[in-house]
This record gives C-alpha cells, sequence and structure tokens, in this order.
C-alpha cells in the first residue's frame, strides 16, 4: 500500500502497533531495527515487538519509552505448513500479535512471516468481518498514470469461487473509495481476454454478480493492459495475482540490472549515465516496491499487514508506518458496515444482496483444516 494516499485522512490518534518479530527470513535483527526506527520517528505511537524477550532485548538495546517487548516463546517458520504450525505452537509470535488486537491491546498487526500462516492466525484469533467469506490480500501496483491500481487478491486463497471474487470486488473497492480517495472505483476481473464470457467458470459467475452490483464494473481487463491503469480495482485470484505481483517487481529489477550492466561496460556508458541519472533515479523510485511496504488483509475486523517474507529493515519500517495508517483510517469498521449481511424485510420485494447470501459458506483454505471456530 502507498503510504502517501493514506496520510490524508489520518485521524490524530495514537496507534498500537504488533510486529511479529520473529518473522521474515532475516528474523529479528531486521524486524527489531524496523520497530526502533518507526518508533523514533512516530514518538506518538507505540510499537510492540512480539516474540522471544531472550532475542530482541539485546538487539533493542535501551529501549524507547514507546516499545514494548511482548513475550511469545514460539515462532512459526517460514518452511512449516502453517495450519500444523499454529495449532501445535499456541505462543508463536503470529499468533500472540494478533491476540493483542483481538484484546484491544494493539490496533494493527504486521508480519514479514509465513503468509499462510499470517492469514490464518488473522482469521482465527481476530475473526472475519461481518458479511466477510474470505478474507483477502491486496497490493497497489504502478501505472503510467503516476497513481496506482489495486490487484486482489494476491496470496490469502488460492481457490476462489465466482462468489468470492465478488466480495474481493467489493472490499477492493471500498479500499480505494474510502482510503485512496478514488470517487466510484472501475472495478474489472483479470481474465485472459476482454470479452465477456473469456475466462475460467468463477469469472464467469463473478461476471454475472458483478453485473446486478451497484459497484462500477467496467468488465475484464488482460495482464497486458494493467500498466495503463484499466480499472482502479482489479480482481482475481490468489494464484493469479501473485504471480501477476512478482512478475512485475522480477521484470522492474531485470530491466534495472540491464540497464546497470549496459552502461557499465564502455566509457560511452559510464558518460550517458552521468547525463540520465537524474531521470533513472526517478524511474527507479517510481517502481520502488519496497516503499509500498506490505499488503492489507481485507476483511478480517482487525488492520494486518503482511509484506515479504524476505523484506528488510527499510521495507519493514515502511510497512509498520501503512499499518498505522490503515489503523487510523478504520478500514476494518468501514469493510464490516459494507458487507454486514443485510435484514430481509418480508414483502418488501426488494432483491437480496448477493454478498449477503454468502457468508460463512466456506472456510478460508488459509487454516486449512483447522475449524473456523477453534482457537489454535
Amino acid at each position: 500500500m502507498d503510504l502517501n494516499t493514506v496520510r490524508g485522512i489520518e485521524h490524530e490518534r495514537r496507534v498500537r502497533l504488533a510486529v511479529d518479530a520473529m518473522g521474515g527470513d532475516h528474523g529479528p535483527v531486521e524486524v527489531v531495527a524496523a520497530g526502533l526506527a518507526y518508533a523514533a520517528e512516530h514518538p506518538d505511537d507505540e510499537v510492540l515487538l512480539v516474540g522471544d524477550e531472550g532475542t530482541i532485548r539485546p538487539l533493542a538495546g535501551q529501549v524507547p519509552a514507546n516499545i514494548t517487548i511482548v513475550h511469545a516463546s514460539e515462532q512459526v517458520r517460514m518452511d512449516e505448513h502453517p495450519a500444523l504450525a499454529l495449532r501445535g505452537k499456541k505462543d508463536s509470535s503470529i499468533l500472540v500479535a494478533c491476540d493483542l488486537v483481538r484484546q484491544g491491546r494493539a490496533d494493527a498487526v504486521v508480519t514479514a512471516g509465513h503468509s499462510g500462516a499470517g492469514v490464518a492466525a488473522a482469521i482465527l484469533r481476530i475473526g472475519r468481518a461481518p458479511g466477510v467469506d474470505r478474507p483477502a490480500l491486496a497490493v497497489q501496483l504502478v501505472t503510467e498514470t503516476g497513481h496506482p491500481l489495486v490487484l486482489i487478491d494476491i496470496g490469502a486463497n488460492t481457490d476462489s469461487t465466482g462468489e468470492n471474487l465478488y466480495q474481493y470486488a467489493h472490499m477492493g473497492a471500498l479500499f480505494v473509495e474510502r482510503v485512496l480517495g478514488v470517487e466510484r472505483p472501475r472495478v474489472a476481473l483479470l481474465s485472459i481476454g476482454e470479452e465477456k464470457g473469456k475466462g475460467d467458470a468463477r469469472i464467469i459467475r463473478a461476471t454475472e454478480l458483478l453485473d446486478r452490483s451497484s459497484l462500477n464494473f467496467v468488465g475484464n481487463v488482460e495482464g497486458k493492459d494493467l500498466v495503463h491503469h484499466p480499472a482502479d480495482v482489479v480482481v482475481c485470484d490468489a494464484v493469479v495475482g501473485n504471480v501477476t505481483m512478482k512478475f512485475f517487481e522480477g521484470l522492474s529489477s531485470f530491466i534495472f540490472d540491464l540497464w546497470r550492466r549496459e552502461f557499465a561496460a564502455t566509457w560511452r556508458g559510464r558518460l550517458a549515465y552521468l547525463l540520465i541519472r537524474p531521470g533513472v533515479e526517478r524511474i527507479r523510485t517510481l517502481f520502488d516496491y519496497e516503499a509500498l511496504g506490505g499488503s492489507p488483509l481485507l476483511g478480517v475486523r482487525g488492520t494486518v499487514i503482511i509484506t515479504h517474507g524476505r523484506a528488510r529493515r527499510r521495507m519493514i519500517t515502511y510497512a509498520i508506518a501503512v499499518g498505522a495508517a490503515a489503523a487510523r483510517a478504520r478500514v476494518p469498521e468501514l469493510i464490516g458496515e459494507a458487507l454486514r449481511p443485510a435484514t430481509t424485510v418480508t414483502g418488501s420485494g426488494a432483491e437480496p444482496d448477493p454478498a449477503s447470501t454468502l457468508a460463512g459458506e466456506q472456510a478460508s483454505p488459509a487454516v486449512d483444516g483447522a475449524e473456523a471456530g477453534e482457537r489454535p
């Protein structure tokens, strides 16, 4: 999420941020440093570093007044099965962090740990927002307009139905309208062709539901059009979304590496680089995915930000800031209000909102065997 897009609607209130200090490929060394950096820049907010105190305290040194260490004796490793790990590790840092939000002791969770475990822990501990069947992860992608589009889902659900895609569209549209300030955002489905009817069964089903909805649905878009900003919200299954997002990231790195090698190859190249360096740096800044911080998990009762497992302190610092901004914007409450099942009035003749019939039909695959009401 682009932090610059949410700063304008922040409320002047202190927020408490539960940071999973044990998560990520680089572990507490990078996460604790990020927490310290955020706390130093935002003295009015409180950072709760969740994890093994014996590991965190030496890394934190002299702990500032707005940092609290919350001990958690276990962690979910990146190579573990999320549901099995959560069942067996009841005192894991991600579960303890989510508990802090459920108990009202924190306003947001930020993790660079196992994304599946993060999604499952959020659903099981914090719970779904009213009317939400499956929460979804959203990310902003750079476009030629200079404004990002929101791609949803990028990792929470790997076997979404047409009904699920319909709800993702509602959550994404609400996020873009209320947080990014886009009036009546355009919503599209990512498919293999622009024409209606192209795509698998879930795309066709989602099209039927969206055509009947009040959303500003503009139809299908193709992958090649994403850079041209064909819609403000683009909806897809998590597999498609995750591949698309990572291809964007990989392609931008590839292009900059090509430039670097080409400029370094000859003295003419090195001279040319000196002349165009300001422009190259502006383009590099535009494609700086680390500045987006992390992906909000939309559809749970609290603010949850999941960032890259390979993220280092700079990106994690941005992710904490994104969590603070989203918490101030009260995104979970807005989604709950929008998707809360409407009370049916007998004899009113009003057509029910399809979204109101979906909640509770399926458990998210993120929990993968954990019963919906169970506390792992």
